[in-house]
């Protein structure tokens, strides 16, 4: 519980980071996106920003909750979903390409030893299901990815399960996008996308091994 208190500082700001541009330039950004609602960019174009954003996650600080979220938002729940998804995928499998080519050096660049060592825990106990249960929780979900490369983990046990469970949470954030858009609540989306994913890692900090 001490734990959970520690984290809960830092959940109010990363809360907050979606809420804010809103309270202090909400007319602003209220023309900018009546602007990008009246004269989006085109499909393809968005797609591929959603995808190439997404394919990097598993190297660079992407929020990828975010991303998918407005990935439904810009282009409804089963094109946002279908974005979603590929992009995703190839991020998971570029750092597990990699992580089995460079091992463990490789993988410390990009995630702690002490992640690294909670997932290799957590693998050793449930194997490849270890992809879908840290799917959806930031840093494990990474983590896990790069566990598997490094332990040389077969591609047709991969991929199963980096492919459903990533289809669950493309779904899920996209629908929550296009929710958003039909409401006009993208404030809240952007919390909540924000916000689920750092009361998940709260969760699982919990109950991962120290």
């Amino acid at each position: 519980m001490r734990e959970l208190f520690r984290t809960l500082p830092l959940m109010c700001v990363v809360l907050l980071v979606p809420v804010l541009p809103f309270l202090l330039f909400g007319g602003q950004l209220e023309t900018w996106l009546r602007g990008v609602a009246e004269d989006p960019p085109s499909v393809a174009a968005t797609a591929a920003l959603v995808i190439g954003l997404l394919a990097t996650d598993i190297l660079l600080p992407i929020p990828s909750s975010v991303v998918s979220t407005m990935s439904g938002w810009q282009l409804g729940w089963w094109r946002g979903t279908l974005a979603t998804w590929v992009g995703m995928n190839l991020g998971a499998v570029i750092g597990f390409a990699l992580a089995r080519r460079w091992g463990q050096p490789f993988a410390l660049w990009f995630s702690s030893g002490e992640d690294l060592d909670r997932m290799r825990e957590v693998s050793q106990r449930y194997g490849p299901l270890v992809l879908v249960l840290t799917r959806a929780v930031p840093v494990f979900a990474e983590a896990s990815v790069l566990i598997s490369g490094i332990h040389r983990l077969s591609w047709r046990r991969f991929l199963p399960a980096i492919l459903l469970s990533n289809l669950g949470i493309a779904i899920a954030y996209s629908a929550l996008g296009e929710y958003a858009q039909r409401h006009q609540w993208l404030p809240f989306a952007l919390g909540a996308s924000i916000g689920l994913p750092v009361l998940i890692a709260a969760a699982a900090k919990r109950w991962l091994p120290e």
